[in-house]
């Protein structure tokens, strides 16, 4: 499968899939104009990758989002569903979770995943300003 590359903007994050790594790197802020166009094809590739791996290696998720808006929450909640059902089958599914250390929201959120996504191994990784 083929790697997905997509540059930050000022409005969405870079979007850096390497498939055959089995790393999956989100970084920037996400408030585009519209969630659903951004990260439905984001999330139906993850998906379609996910649907056809039959590999029994660990795949590592780096999220470094300093903000998001709701609409791009909704789809973030898509995405990690996405990967805690992989989790859940027997993949191990390692989620970094990176956030400003004084940034009590993104913390919350990411406290909020932790919960809500068992079965992905959840890292909290707080990095100074």
């Amino acid at each position: 499968m083929d790697n997905l590359f997509i540059a930050a903007s000022p409005s969405s994050p870079e979007v850096d899939f390497r498939f055959e790594e089995r790393t999956l790197s989100l970084k920037g802020e996400s408030y585009p104009e519209n969630a659903a166009q951004f990260w439905g094809e984001i999330i139906a590739t993850l998906r379609r990758f996910l649907a056809d791996d039959d590999v029994h290696a660990a795949i590592t998720v780096n999220v470094a989002l300093a903000y998001f808006n709701s609409s791009s929450t909704k789809m973030l909640f898509s995405l990690f569903d996405a990967l805690n059902e992989k989790a859940e089958a027997g993949a191990e599914v390692v989620l970094n979770w990176y956030h400003d250390e004084d940034d009590d929201t993104i913390f919350e959120f990411g406290q909020e995943l932790k919960e809500d996504f068992a079965a992905l191994v959840f890292n909290d990784h707080a990095v100074q300003s």
